[in-house]
């Protein structure tokens, strides 16, 4: 179960979580683990895990979305429903206006987020499409968690999104060397951040992305 206590251990806890919220990311922690013995939501392994290793993981991204110049984020590659789901049941009460938009190109997964989101009144829209056909998007975050690797995700951003603000984006223990190995290829300023569920990640945020010439 999450808690009170959870919530503050996982260090997301400056937000004002309510009890109310608490139980529908607890429902949601459930209804993964419902479906994943149906479909592959996320690693059996790390079910036993999952409010730390999926839910606070997904959180600790607030406060890049928790801002007055951002109303819309897309997740892409959604799967689970994470991080999106998290947020837009963490951001309901605070901002009803605030929209996710999920890229989920499996049935199966869609037809997940539609039920998730359908259950908690959450506001999304569910695009049972392959992102990279999408063309001239428009969003003002577009975040990421294990979908593909972070120069695909600069290209995707670049060639299928006429407008963004920022990029959000989970790295591994490699994430420092990731962000030097892109910055040969690439123009952006970044704000990382230690990840707050895993000793060897970072939580960035990408702006003012270019891609150099040559």
């Amino acid at each position: 179960m999450i808690d009170s206590n959870f919530i503050k251990n996982s260090k997301f806890g400056s937000q004002n979580v309510s009890r109310e919220t608490l139980d529908e990311l607890n429902k949601y922690s459930l209804s993964i683990i419902k479906k994943n013995k149906e479909i592959n939501l996320i690693s059996s392994s790390t079910e036993k895990s999952i409010n730390t290793r999926h839910i606070a993981d997904s959180a600790q991204t607030i406060d890049f979305i928790d801002r007055n110049d951002v109303k819309v984020c897309t997740d892409l590659g959604s799967g689970a429903g994470l991080p999106g789901i998290v947020l837009a049941i963490l951001m309901k009460a605070k901002k009803p206006e605030f929209k996710v938009i999920f890229y989920e190109k499996s049935y199966h997964k869609s037809n997940f987020l539609k039920e998730v989101s359908k259950k908690f009144k959450l506001n999304t829209e569910i695009n049972q499409k392959n992102i990279f056909d999408q063309k001239n998007l428009q969003t003002d975050i577009i975040i990421s968690r294990a979908f593909k690797p972070l120069p695909v995700i600069f290209e995707i951003a670049l060639k299928n999104f006429k407008k963004f603000k920022y990029i959000i984006l989970f790295l591994g223990k490699s994430g420092k060397e990731i962000l030097k190995e892109a910055s040969k290829k690439w123009k952006f300023d970044y704000e990382e951040r230690k990840s707050l569920t895993s000793d060897e990640s970072l939580i960035v945020k990408i702006s003012n992305l270019e891609k150099k010439n040559g």
